[in-house]
């Protein structure tokens, strides 16, 4: 049996989160890493016992919905909420962080984000990170990176 990369290992977890999510214009998950372990984990959706877009509808202003909190916020707030340190750490995120995640991202003093799929990349945002020193990286990940694991 092959076994697969930390990093091919990590984003299927934030995949997996992002199966959790009750967006239903964009499922995304991100799992914050250090020291090779998951500290916390996050997918896009609504506050804790508050309506979801998958069961009321997407509540849409100017272009982007007010009733999601996106997945890299979800799991720097699950840190937050329950006292785990995130400076020094990873997030794996199934899609380019938008630019209010970027900086709180920044903020949270996570040192590089690794991501599988490019999503509205915000040149300023791009710019944020440059200027931080927060390393980005794209992983070719797919599905299969971790199913042909089992079949070897």
């Amino acid at each position: 049996m092959q076994r697969i990369t930390w990093n091919q290992y990590f984003m299927a977890q934030s995949h997996l989160l992002a199966l959790r999510s009750t967006c239903t214009r964009l499922t995304v998950g991100a799992t914050i890493v250090r020291d090779k372990r998951m500290i916390a984990g996050g997918y896009n959706g609504s506050i804790a016992g508050g309506e979801h877009c998958s069961e009321h509808g997407c509540y849409v202003i100017d272009g982007h919905c007010v009733r999601t909190i996106h997945a890299e916020m979800n799991a720097i707030l699950q840190c937050a909420k329950f006292g785990v340190q995130t400076e020094g750490a990873e997030i794996y995120v199934t899609h380019f962080p938008c630019l209010n995640c970027t900086k709180a991202i920044i903020q949270a003093g996570i040192k590089c984000i690794y991501y599988a799929q490019d999503y509205k990349n915000h040149p300023y945002a791009i710019e944020l990170l440059q200027q931080a020193g927060v390393k980005t990286e794209k992983v070719e990940w797919q599905k299969t990176d971790v199913l042909s694991a089992f079949s070897s």
